[in-house]
């Protein structure tokens, strides 16, 4: 059967009228028994390639998922819309019944973590019954270069092989070449079997900005993008701090999220989290692709990410209804300087290719041109030029030739011994002499004094990108030292250009043109969101499980009065339609 031929199934249960992207191309293959790899961004309804077969196919469709609350996100889900769904986790209590469910042929969604589905125990029961489909997701966790490496993944292709008729389907979000090249090999999936829907989010916005004062500059960012969101932070004790600070200075409901608190504690803020809506989270990077909410409206860093997979993953979790979303990334040298040192930790296997992706970052971080290009060729589209959607495309920052300042830090760094910090070289060259200067003979040098006027605010965005790219490297102490790209620097063998400072630049706010934000103040959308409201706490599920912001929008741009008529509208499938439908028709009929 095509996917074509499943388009009455997809709108009586998932209530739309066509597929979107490369979902049908995938449904294709899996419906005729192919194995399959699919790369589809965050937000491009990876589940639905899975879940719609599930309803379509004879037997159970088994889905592999690395994290409880992923599972139970899906499964609140799945069930809405009329899928005899089921999960085997730690703290599922009806393992007996669901087993027995299995093996009764009456369900049509099994999900389970790859360390259970591994088993013995897990094989016996397919064994039972054949699976329809095996289903697996976050796939990139089964290779060492993706971001996210399990080690339980590796062991999942016994499992597979012993069941060779069975259809197999990978589903990533976050795959460069390589990593899509080894996920083919570790799942034994054909070559041919590649489906790549590209990896654009044209919703989201990209910013990036250097870190000045970050509780005062995430805040501000929070002030301009109602709705909920996420902020990631480098340490434990930063997002306990970040919490604080948020909550004092925006007035909102914000919660400190990591590995570090109790079981009870974490799982408390991420249920808030995802059935707020205007919830904000503080979190380390422990918090996140256990998360399947839709309706992220903003995700900030206040550190560097650990590489572009994990940012675009990480920024991912933003906009996933298809909404306009807001990223904000700030970074300091001093970020570089750490994920520098801790290289020499890793294995010598792995030096090689982590310092690329740090490269990578750098560049990110550093370019003046489209920011959104940057990050699709990495992972290997040919992009325009500019998106329209990114701060340099809205804001182009001018570019400075900073090749001869480079000389001059350089050379200061060099005559002060590689040994102190971006203050004191700083101060040398700006000719500010104190007791510690004037004791170490450094006001008598001949780079004393030579940077004035309005170059000398070029000094500290200049440091941090001459650490960005590797011509200066922190030692131990905190001083600046010398990296490999310096010698060509100083001999002026490199251009370095860099971007006006952003003090200089336009502060607008964060919203532009082509935002659409959600009608607040539309009394009709206000009301159809207190009723979904009232409906997800009778249910004991998130408001965005009833329907998403976009659902209510067409209702109420809509207004629809009967059945046929709400049936129409893109989300509403049959099951939800019978279950949900009066109580929002009333609330229409008001208006």
């Amino acid at each position: 059967m095509s996917a074509d031929a499943l388009l009455p199934l997809l709108k009586s249960t998932f209530g739309f009228d066509h597929f979107r992207g490369r979902q049908a191309d995938v449904v294709d293959r899996v419906m005729a028994g192919q194995r399959t790899l699919a790369v589809m961004p965050t937000g491009a309804g990876k589940s639905l390639t899975y879940q719609l077969p599930a309803v379509a196919l004879p037997g159970c469709v088994v889905v592999v998922s690395p994290l409880i609350a992923l599972m139970h996100d899906q499964l609140r889900g799945a069930r809405a819309a009329g899928i005899r769904a089921a999960s085997l986790t730690s703290v599922d209590a009806d393992w007996a019944d669901t087993r027995q469910a299995y093996r009764d042929g009456t369900l049509d969604l099994l999900y389970i973590a790859p360390e259970r589905a591994t088993g013995e125990g897990f094989r016996s029961l397919m064994q039972a019954r054949e699976p329809a489909l095996f289903a697996i997701d976050e796939a990139h966790c089964v290779s060492e270069w993706g971001h996210d490496f399990r080690p339980d993944y590796r062991l999942l292709r016994p499992l597979l092989d012993a069941f060779p008729a069975v259809p197999r389907l990978a589903l990533t979000a976050t795959a460069d070449k390589h990593t899509r090249e080894d996920i083919l090999v570790q799942l034994g999936i054909p070559a041919e079997g590649l489906v790549l829907a590209g990896f654009d989010r044209p919703n989201i916005r990209y910013r990036v900005t250097p870190r000045i004062s970050p509780a005062k500059q995430i805040a501000d960012f929070i002030a301009a993008n109602p709705g909920p969101g996420i902020v990631y932070c480098p340490t434990r004790d930063g997002t306990e701090r970040m919490a604080e600070r948020l909550a004092a200075a925006t007035g909102r409901s914000v919660a400190a999220y990591h590995a570090g608190l109790d079981p009870e504690r974490r799982a408390r803020v991420q249920h808030d989290f995802v059935a707020s809506e205007d919830g904000i989270v503080t979190a380390t990077v422990a918090f996140g692709m256990g998360i399947d909410k839709p309706d992220v409206r903003f995700v900030a860093h206040a550190g560097l990410p650990k590489s572009i997979e994990a940012y675009y993953q990480e920024t991912g979790r933003g906009g996933r209804d298809g909404d306009p979303a807001e990223t904000l990334m700030l970074w300091g040298a001093e970020d570089f300087a750490r994920a520098r040192m801790r290289l020499s930790e890793l294995p010598e296997a792995r030096i090689a290719s982590e310092r690329v992706r740090l490269n990578a970052m750098a560049a990110l971080v550093e370019t003046v041109e489209c920011r959104r290009a940057l990050l699709l060729r990495h992972f290997g589209e040919t992009p325009p030029e500019r998106c329209g959607n990114c701060d340099n495309c809205l804001e182009p920052p001018a570019q400075i030739d900073a090749s001869v300042l480079a000389q001059k830090l350089l050379s200061a760094v060099y005559r002060t011994g590689q040994s102190f910090g971006a203050g004191h070289v700083e101060a040398v060259l700006t000719g500010r002499s104190d007791e510690r200067i004037a004791s170490r003979g450094h006001d008598k040098l001949s780079v004393f004094g030579i940077v004035g006027g309005d170059e000398a605010r070029l000094i500290k965005p200049l440091v941090r990108t001459l650490v960005a790219r590797e011509a200066l490297e922190t030692t131990e102490h905190g001083g600046l030292m010398f990296g490999p790209a310096a010698r060509a620097m100083m001999k002026g063998e490199v251009a370095v250009m860099i971007a006006e400072p952003p003090a200089k630049r336009s502060q607008r706010g964060s919203r532009g043109a082509g935002a659409v934000a959600n009608p607040v103040g539309d009394p009709l959308f206000d009301a159809l969101r207190a009723m979904r409201r009232e409906i997800a706490i009778d249910a004991g599920v998130p408001p965005y499980v009833i329907f998403h912001d976009a659902v209510l929008r067409a209702m109420a741009n809509d207004r629809p009065t009967t059945h046929a008529e709400l049936s129409r509208i893109p989300g509403v499938g049959a099951k939800k339609l019978e279950a949900w439908g009066d109580p929002f028709l009333a609330v229409i009929r008001q208006f």
